[in-house]
């Protein structure tokens, strides 16, 4: 154990004067250690003082007569209290790493009733439970609702945001903690944001480099496993100079993302394409009505009737667009640029680049989202 911390602290002299290429990035925003994540929470309440925007669903009944026998107070059987000052909500939240019984978190609180808004309410005493049923928080408070409702007695109505969701600020007090495996074992394992079998590998080199040989090994496209101190204080500060190491991460293999719904078309820049030949063309055709009337002639009688008689235009028009050639290994400038020239927009980009890939002359990955 000695020998890991002076190799740590000599690693955080040596980073001080370490040159850092300009695409390097620490480690700690590129991966994350395994086991140290939020939890989710979720639970039920009521949120009561409502200006007459509550709900009238049966179960806000059900839930405010539960409410009031827990607080000693009875209604008389078939009685329903009918309040428009109350809503049922559903509330959750994220449980961060390593929170402690005491520590306050945020609440979100949404309706699901009817409830028209839920500004000026107040949410009681809700417990918030994880996936395992145990209650780890309780929140509590008054609502913060960015959304606003009104309307007027002839059905006119307006809405600005959404207001049947708000927000309580620190509105929940933590009360049970979430145990962690970061103090167990003799190793700790960075897991890559994005896989990588490069990165991967990178990374177990720079840490290697830094502090001593064997100390990281790479798993898999994804995982760094790196020895670390059994004592949990020297585990704080190893894992501290660990993220901060930086590496640089391999570039993102060649895609072609297109958003059919929006028209939108991504190409990083490591998409190439092969020698090819393309010819773009688009046809418009054109069709107008004009309808003649046929007016009787004089002295006709009296059985002659103005005719109307359809008349129809068809003009078909088709680009001379010309056709363009892609050299082996062009770049995305020289591909952006050539579909340019040639007038195509988001949906012609589109059946350019299926066909390419069709031909073989693409060399990347089309996703069609």
């Amino acid at each position: 154990m000695n020998i890991l911390r002076k190799s740590a602290l000599l690693c955080l002299i040596l980073s001080c004067f370490t040159v850092v290429p300009a695409s390097a990035e620490r480690i700690k925003d590129m991966a994350s250690i395994a086991g140290v994540r939020s939890n989710q929470l979720v639970g039920y309440g009521l949120v009561v003082g409502l200006d007459k925007s509550g709900d009238k669903t049966a179960f806000t009944g059900q839930s405010m007569r539960s409410m009031l026998s827990q607080l000693g107070i009875i209604l008389p059987p078939g009685v329903d209290p009918k309040a428009k000052n109350i809503a049922a909500v559903a509330l959750s939240a994220d449980l961060p790493a390593f929170s402690k019984p005491g520590q306050k978190i945020d609440v979100t609180v949404s309706s699901i009733g009817d409830a028209k808004s839920l500004r000026g309410g107040t949410l009681l005493m809700s417990p918030l439970k994880g996936a395992d049923g145990g209650v780890y928080a309780i929140a509590q408070g008054n609502l913060v609702v960015g959304g606003l409702s009104a309307g007027g007695k002839d059905g006119s109505k307006i809405t600005v945001n959404n207001p049947s969701v708000g927000r309580i600020p620190n509105g929940a007090s933590v009360e049970r903690s979430v145990p962690s495996p970061f103090d167990q074992g003799d190793a700790l394992v960075f897991n890559l944001n994005e896989s990588d079998f490069t990165t991967a590998n990178r990374m177990a080199e720079a840490i290697n480099k830094q502090l001593g040989p064997n100390t990281a090994k790479p798993i898999d496209a994804t995982s760094v496993r790196v020895s670390a101190p059994a004592d949990p204080s020297q585990r704080v500060s190893f894992a501290a100079i660990v993220e901060n190491m930086q590496v640089s991460p391999d570039d993102a293999p060649a895609k072609i993302i297109v958003n059919s719904r929006s028209g939108t078309v991504v190409i990083n820049g490591k998409v190439s394409v092969q020698p090819a030949a393309v010819s773009h063309g688009s046809l418009t055709v054109t069709i107008n009505e004009n309808p003649q009337v046929s007016q009787p002639a004089p002295l006709s009688g009296p059985g002659a009737q103005t005719v109307v008689t359809p008349k129809s235009e068809i003009k078909v028009e088709e680009g001379n667009n010309h056709m363009f050639v892609f050299k082996p290994g062009v770049s995305l400038d020289e591909i952006v640029r050539a579909v340019n020239n040639v007038g195509a927009g988001p949906s012609d980009l589109v059946a350019i680049l299926e066909a390419l890939k069709s031909a073989g002359a693409l060399r990347a990955e089309l996703i069609i989202i």
